[in-house]
Formats: C-alpha cells, structure tokens, sequence
C-alpha cells in the first residue's frame, strides 16, 4: 500500500439522477460508495468528501478506515469537494491521488498500478490513468508542488485546468478497458453498465 493519500471526491449532489443517489445504488449488495472506497483502501489512506451530515453517504462508509472530510458549500461543484480535502492532506504526504466514486470498473489492480508508476524523483508532476486506447481518465495522481495551483480553483470543472498545463510533465498509465472512464451519472448510465454485468 502506497504512503500516498488517495482524496475520494463523494459530495456531490447527483443531479443528473433525477432524485436518486448514484453514490448509494447498490451492486452486488454493496452501495457503490462504500465499494469504491474499499477499493481505494487498498491503494492508500482513503480522505473522502461528503456532504454534511446528517447524509445517508456517511452511514454507507461506517466501520471503514477512511477520513471523512464534510463539504458544506459542495453546490460550488467538485473543486469545493478538493480544496477541502487537499487541506487535510498531511504535510509529509509527497502527492495525492484524486478518484471520482462514481467509477464502477476501477479495480485494486488499476489503483495500484497507477500508484506504483509514480516516481518522485522524476520531473514528472503528473500521473494519470487512461483507458487502453489512450484517452485520460482517472485516478490521477499530482505532487505536492502542484498543490498551490488545486487549492486556487473554483466551480466544477476539476483539475483539468492543472492537468493541462502540466500535460509535458504527465505519465499515462493505461488501465484495461475504459475503466478510468466509464461513469454512472444518469439512470441510462446505469442500465446499460448492468445490461453488460
């Protein structure tokens, strides 16, 4: 297990749902929260963001070894969710990874591998999962240097911005399948993720 903190973004409000909790649907008895966060687990110490409680979310990680981080202003969009949890990043942490919760297919493997490819003692800034074919996904792992810079953005955009401007200083790390893509945003993401189950 990597010393690296892994910062699970989990605030947000699904609302593309249309009323439901994509982060506590279940699959295979489990809700989709509490199994990425397992999964995550197994890379790193887990720092998730959740809205304040009282929320179903918090009930969904209990009895798991995970920093919980409450968002109370999470309506400004995902950026709130990474600030906050950047904050309480420890200081000797030399990187973080950020993970979205809503990525059914990442697995132990593709979390580790995308750890073990970083290399501090490069110049690299920047490690990031893609899909096989090439095409940047998560979990992206950024150095303590680049911390600055994600404290400062704003709205619900990521850190896309940050990835852009570092792109000469990233390493990719192909993972199977679009398993560093592949969300469940909408009802139809989740109906066709399980048609294919």
């Amino acid at each position: 297990m990597s010393s690296i903190p892994i910062i699970l973004l989990a605030a947000g409000a699904s609302s593309r749902m249309g009323g439901g909790d994509k982060l506590m649907r279940s699959i295979e008895g489990e809700p989709l929260l509490r199994r990425t966060a397992r999964r995550a687990l197994s890379a790193g110490p887990v720092h998730v963001a959740l809205p304040p409680e009282p929320h179903p979310r918090h009930a969904a990680l209990s009895g798991l070894d995970v920093h919980i981080v409450p968002v109370p202003d999470a309506a400004e969009g995902m950026n709130a969710s990474l600030r906050r949890t950047l904050a309480t990043i420890p200081p000797a942490a030399p990187a973080a990874m950020v993970l979205l919760a809503d990525l059914p297919d990442i697995t132990n493997d593709d979390l580790n591998n995308v750890m073990q490819a970083v290399d501090l003692k490069s110049d690299t800034l920047i490690w990031r999962g893609t899909a096989e074919t090439g095409k940047p996904g998560h979990p992206v792992v950024f150095a303590r240097s680049l911390f600055p810079e994600l404290l400062t953005l704003t709205g619900d955009a990521g850190a896309q911005s940050v990835a852009h401007s570092h792109a000469d200083q990233t390493i990719c790390v192909p993972l199977p399948g679009h398993n560093a893509l592949r969300d469940l945003d909408t009802e139809q993401d989740w109906s066709d993720w399980l048609a294919r189950q």
